[in-house]
């Protein structure tokens, strides 16, 4: 798998693409802010054909170019229906005074938007990736994984974890999502987070200091409406 990426806007927020190799279809994950140029310049280096936009969740700086990359591609975007309303309004899961920070800042929605639910197991651009729904961080956040690594978005970072102090976070809910849903996965499996370098399963599991003693639960599948 191809795995390339690039830290997008005054967030260095993650924005990668994956692909089965060089001069095929592709998937973008998490188009964050001024992501455009850094796509189209990966797309020309590995002559990539983008297909889709996938988000790990609503926040800002995970989703800000989504609709113009859409539109510009035709191409469709996932998110989690939990963060849904962020794509139009993004204040909703960033809080009062960040929120004023944006200056009524608002956004479209892609023409195409599709719903997440845990368990979907996603076929594009030849790659098959498992949703894990892992609220805590935002209600709607959702890893992607395949036998060769997470996207982990703003689950686990290199030697830290995502933040549950915006409005929709969950510390215990946090902490649940990392207990089932990522430490029960391979040692060897790379973790593409949403900020920092890349990392894996089993470096965070014996070094993270927020996860020590933390154990593994098995995931409690969830009902769908």
């Amino acid at each position: 798998m191809l795995v390339a990426g690039f830290p997008a806007g005054d967030f260095q927020t993650n924005c990668y693409l994956l692909a089965p190799a060089e001069g095929e279809e592709a998937v973008v994950v998490d188009p964050g802010q001024d992501a455009l140029d850094g796509i189209e310049e990966l797309c020309r280096r590995h002559r990539l054909r983008p297909v889709a936009a996938l988000l790990t969740h609503g926040h800002l700086d995970h989703m800000w170019t989504v609709a113009p990359l859409a539109g510009a591609r035709g191409i469709p975007a996932y998110i989690h229906p939990d963060d849904r309303v962020m794509l139009t309004d993004p204040a909703a899961g960033l809080g009062p005074q960040i929120a004023a920070m944006l200056g009524g800042l608002t956004l479209a929605e892609p023409d195409d938007v599709r719903e997440l639910a845990d368990g979907d197991v996603i076929e594009l651009a030849g790659l098959s990736l498992t949703v894990d729904h892992t609220p805590g961080h935002t209600r709607g956040h959702v890893t992607f994984r395949n036998d060769e690594a997470i996207l982990s978005g703003d689950l686990v970072f290199a030697g830290s974890i995502g933040r549950s102090d915006f409005p929709g976070g969950d510390p215990d809910q946090l902490m649940a999502s990392i207990a089932s849903r990522f430490l029960t996965l391979p040692d060897e499996l790379t973790v593409l987070p949403g900020h920092g370098p890349v990392t894996t399963v089993g470096t965070e599991r014996a070094t993270n200091p927020f996860l020590t003693g933390l154990q593994p639960l098995p995931a409690q599948p969830e009902t769908r409406s």
